[in-house]
């Protein structure tokens, strides 16, 4: 496992990525989920966590703008859904769910 960074599609050298991941765990460690924060003390717009093949990669930029804190995910940081994968409450109470006329659901006794 390796620790990189990427900034603007760019990998920094091993010496330099090493600095920058002792820098964010290091501001983290102080101010927790705070990427917009780290981004702004490093001079950046963003940064994302990432799992990449090889292990942990910051994907830092100086234009892409920062989206909200998220557990590190392969291929891109995703925004974290607050809704069951198997739908809304919402969706759920929409429509005749006894389309067929059936009732033995409201039988009692």
């Amino acid at each position: 496992m390796s620790l990189s960074v990427v900034v603007d599609g760019v990998a920094l050298a091993e010496a330099d990525a090493r600095a920058f991941w002792d820098r964010f765990s290091r501001y983290m460690d102080d101010h927790p989920r705070d990427l917009v924060g780290f981004a702004k003390a490093e001079g950046l717009a963003s940064v994302h966590p990432q799992m990449g093949a090889d292990g942990a990669v910051l994907v830092a930029s100086r234009t892409a703008l920062q989206r909200p804190y998220a557990n590190a995910s392969s291929g891109s940081a995703t925004k974290p859904t607050s809704q069951p994968s198997s739908g809304s409450p919402g969706h759920q109470s929409r429509g005749n769910r006894n389309q067929g006329g059936s009732k033995s659901s409201k039988k009692r006794g």
